[in-house]
């Protein structure tokens, strides 16, 4: 592997990490739990793929609100 290519592995690794760590403790709102529920809501045939999807844009349309972050907010690491 040339250095370009593990400075970037690493970079990722270590924004994946910073993800989790703000996951652990409870600011990001929607986190690997709340997608993981929406998605068994599909496969339980409760809602549709787009009722989902509309739900979990809801939810990170209102995170700022609710004082929390998105995924991608916590995984670029602006909080």
């Amino acid at each position: 592997m040339n250095k370009l290519a593990h400075g970037s592995a690493l970079r990722a690794r270590l924004r994946r990490e910073q993800a989790n760590k703000a996951e652990k403790q409870g600011i990001v709102a929607d986190s690997k739990e709340v997608r993981m529920a929406l998605m068994a809501q599909v496969h339980n045939g409760d809602k549709t793929l787009e009722e989902v999807q509309a739900a979990l844009k809801k939810i990170k349309r209102n995170a700022k609100k609710e004082g929390k972050i998105t995924r991608n907010q916590a995984y670029l690491g602006k909080y």
